[in-house]
């Protein structure tokens, strides 16, 4: 007697071929169309404007003229065969049988799988309504509106709604054969070999097509890694240049306004020279400092004015960061969508200067960011590895002797908020933990 992973093991294909059929005449459902290319969906006329849409999707036009074109065809061909029949046909009987053919062509684009579902009911019904034997289940109108719908279904369904659609394609064509004359059975291997060749085509475009997607996206994000990770850079150093300017002038400018009436003694005349000196250091720096943040104007000379950034675009930053070439993981939890704009800010830019701090200190480090609401705290975690195990005593040494300039503008958002932060190295790497309150004043 078999053991029970055994048996388990046998009944495996059995229930996957079940979910197939299942998902196949029933719970399936089709991916959205892909992308017409503009020569598949050129513009609408000027002269057309007042149309309710912009484009002309030719792929669908084709599938109803081809839909109207057998519809008419058929009509045709079942009022010439009707005389050679025992009961000629009505018109009622003419028409429906021209619509079991053009139907399921008709919707095929949108609906897919609905117009499979409907040629697999349609064919049959429409065999019986002619009262044929099932050679007419092989016309060439049944062909061709059956082999085009089985591929749309290949194109935009999953894999395994594509093998029920194949399972009882060919169940369907074998039982035809089995119960119709000797001279059927071979031309219904011919039929399932049609409908083969179909769906694995079909499946096969539908393959490279995302491949194709995948490769554009990938692109893309590499793309948008690159420019932000040119921005975060720059962005740096006009922080550093302005710490610079900013810090260089406005000591001269305090030790200068301390010093001047000390060296005046009442001296009206050297009291303005003093002055003057204080005056022109103050126009030295407002001249830098314009210097330094003109890198922050557009080409049209206007001042960047994008929103401000959010816990939202997490994903955009880890992203700029893995392309530096850390590991970064995202672990999120609680409610992150309505916090007041000064803690989102806040948050984002203490996660934004712990990575620039990881990228610089220890580059190839693993880093994780956990960001948690309890209650009424937002709780932010991000904690790196140092790197490799050479690269973390250096990276140690040198947060250790960095002025940490990045870490006080941290503790002051922190602080402004009525939260707290602590930094600190924490075994081979380094750890920077925020507690920021929740207040609708924030």
């Amino acid at each position: 007697m078999a053991s029970p992973p055994a048996q388990r093991a046998r009944l495996r294909p059995v229930a996957r071929l079940g979910r197939a059929l299942t998902a196949a005449v029933w719970t399936g459902r089709a991916g959205p169309p892909p992308p017409r290319p503009r020569r598949l969906a050129p513009r609408v006329p000027g002269f057309l404007s007042l149309l309710p849409f912009r484009t002309i999707d030719l792929v669908l036009v084709a599938d109803l003229v081809l839909a109207f074109i057998l519809f008419r065809a058929v009509q045709a061909l079942m009022r010439d065969e009707s005389l050679y029949m025992a009961t000629p046909l009505d018109e009622g009987e003419i028409a429906f049988i021209a619509v079991t053919s053009s139907l399921p062509l008709a919707l095929r684009d949108r609906w897919p799988l609905t117009a499979w579902r409907l040629a697999v009911v349609l064919i049959p019904w429409g065999i019986a309504t002619r009262g044929q034997d099932l050679e007419a289940a092989f016309s060439a109108d049944a062909v061709i509106m059956y082999l085009l719908v089985v591929y749309a279904v290949a194109v935009r369904c999953e894999r395994h709604v594509i093998i029920g659609v194949w399972t009882v394609s060919a169940a369907a064509l074998w039982i035809l054969g089995i119960q119709s004359g000797p001279n059927l059975p071979g031309v219904m291997l011919i039929g399932i070999a049609m409908v083969t060749v179909t769906v694995l085509f079909g499946y096969n475009v539908q393959a490279r097509r995302t491949a194709a997607g995948r490769l554009a996206e990938e692109e893309r994000r590499s793309e948008q890694a690159l420019a932000g990770q040119a921005v975060l850079e720059e962005r740096a150093r006009v922080a550093r240049e302005l710490h610079d300017v900013v810090a260089h002038h406005m000591s001269v400018i305090a030790i200068q306004a301390e010093a001047v009436p000390l060296k005046a003694r009442g001296d009206a005349r050297m009291l303005e020279e003093g002055l003057g000196e204080i005056r022109a250091l103050s126009l030295a720096a407002m001249t830098e400092m314009r210097r330094v943040l003109g890198v922050l104007r557009d080409g049209d000379g206007r001042t960047d004015t994008a929103p401000q950034p959010s816990l939202g675009r997490l994903d955009e930053l880890a992203a700029t960061a893995r392309s530096a070439g850390l590991a970064v993981e995202l672990k999120l939890g609680g409610d992150l969508l309505e916090l007041p704009t000064a803690v989102d800010l806040s948050a984002y830019r203490i996660v934004q200067e712990s990575l620039s701090n990881a990228m610089r200190h220890a580059p190839g480090s693993a880093v994780t960011v956990k960001i948690s609401r309890s209650g009424d705290e937002l709780n932010v975690h991000v904690a790196d590895n140092g790197g490799d195990r050479a690269a973390a005593e250096a990276a140690k040494a040198g947060r250790e002797k960095h002025t940490g300039h990045g870490l006080i503008g941290m503790r002051e958002r922190a602080a402004m908020l009525g939260g707290s932060m602590w930094a600190g190295p924490a075994g081979k790497g380094f750890v920077v933990t925020a507690i920021l309150p929740i207040t609708e004043e924030a």
